[in-house]
């Protein structure tokens, strides 16, 4: 996970080398713990999810403290379950490991607890898209990760093709979710390499 990652003015997340997003879901809401100087370490808010072959990206309507996004390497996220609670909404809830610093300990950074609530109409495009993503990508990784017995680079998620799922995807008519058949912010070339570097280049 990272905290406040890079976004266009338009709010979308500015996408890294190679990276593919594949939907946007707003009316969500989205629940995370373990966040500096918020009450309990606990923040919900609602916002827009984006999806993308790399990450989820949750971005607020409005700041909360001083998050105003929430990066999710799908690499580092785990847990995943659908829920379908009888008196309250849909949602997805997980865990999701940090993207820690090269030079830094491991000792220093937490797992945290997160869950996306589909507060407005129905979720049948997102949840399989969801799903079918994250089998993918570990699919993709596996070989890769068998080879290094290192830590996933979360950027390796990027490798993973998602033009075919994008195009046979089921479109849920009571699911306000976007599939982006072309990529936004297309006419930026600006793109980041790293989780943390703050530094963006323009690809030609």
């Amino acid at each position: 996970m990272a905290m406040n990652p890079q976004l266009f003015p338009n709010g979308m997340p500015v996408p890294f080398v190679n990276e593919t997003f594949v939907l946007a879901r707003d009316g969500v809401e989205f629940e995370i713990d373990k966040i500096p100087g918020s009450q309990g370490g606990k923040v919900k808010t609602s916002g827009t999810i984006y999806l993308s072959n790399v990450r989820m990206v949750f971005v607020a309507k409005k700041p909360v403290g001083n998050l105003f996004a929430f990066d999710m390497p799908l690499l580092y996220v785990h847990g995943e379950k659908f829920n379908q609670p009888i008196f309250h909404c849909n949602n997805i809830a997980g865990r999701v490991d940090p993207v820690v610093p090269e030079n830094d300990h491991s000792a220093l950074y937490s797992t945290q607890s997160f869950k996306i609530l589909f507060k407005e109409g129905g979720c049948g495009t997102f949840i399989p898209l969801f799903f079918n993503l994250m089998a993918s990508v570990r699919r993709y990784s596996q070989h890769v990760s068998a080879a290094t017995q290192a830590r996933s680079d979360p950027l390796q998620a990027s490798q993973t093709p998602v033009d075919e799922m994008m195009r046979h995807a089921y479109v849920d008519p009571n699911d306000p979710t976007r599939i982006f058949l072309q990529q936004p912010n297309s006419e930026s070339q600006l793109r980041r390499r790293t989780y943390h570097s703050s530094n963006t280049e323009n690809q030609q």
